[in-house]
């Protein structure tokens, strides 16, 4: 199981740092630069991909850390 879990863990380090960078386009929301943040900006293709891949790859990875403690 713990095998299972370092690579789970592996696997949502690699996709978090392949996600584009929204960390930058959030600073622009208290400067005004940025109108199109919040709502009209969508994710398409591989993109979404990867951000339904990362939130299905962290949710196992809670299920199988708790599994794990108990």
């Amino acid at each position: 199981m713990e095998i299972v879990l370092m690579i789970i863990s592996i696997l949502l380090i690699a996709l978090v740092l392949l996600q584009s960078n929204k960390a930058s386009d959030a600073g622009q929301i208290i400067t005004g630069g940025n109108s199109m943040l919040m709502g009209q900006m969508k994710e398409r293709g591989a993109e979404k991909f990867i951000t339904r891949l990362t939130y299905a790859l962290g949710i196992l990875f809670l299920v199988i850390t708790l599994f794990m403690g108990f």
